[in-house]
């Protein structure tokens, strides 16, 4: 939970994110939106058309600026500029080389983006 709050907090787009702090807030943005999902579904703010609920879209759409920002910061971590997020508008392969990028480990040291975080925190 520690992870995913230090996210939430963080607005920026500088600086450097570990793979512990970007797979932590993952894991706690899926966790949290299926139990949204599930609210959605019992109390009927779910829409088959659309496949979203009320309160799970209001939590993804108030997430999202976050999720864009340590995206970005995790790519500074492995040396590379956060503009490789737009890979995941190409279908499949896109998502497999953003994925892929995601799991590398991070540069060691001070980098162009920033000192290494494994060792600021």
């Amino acid at each position: 939970m520690e992870w995913f709050l230090k996210v939430i907090k963080n607005f920026s787009f500088r600086g450097r994110a570990r793979r512990k702090e970007y797979w932590f807030f993952f894991l706690f943005v899926v966790v949290i939106a299926f139990f949204l999902g599930l609210l959605d579904s019992i109390i009927g703010t779910y829409s088959n058309t659309a496949e979203l609920g009320i309160f799970g879209g209001i939590f993804i759409l108030g997430i999202l600026i976050q999720g864009i920002a340590v995206g970005v910061r995790r790519l500074h971590d492995t040396g590379r500029s956060g503009w490789w997020l737009l890979v995941n508008f190409v279908p499949v392969v896109g998502w497999i080389m953003v994925l892929v990028l995601m799991f590398l480990a991070g540069q060691q040291g001070t980098n162009a983006y920033g000192p290494d975080p494994r060792q600021t925190s």
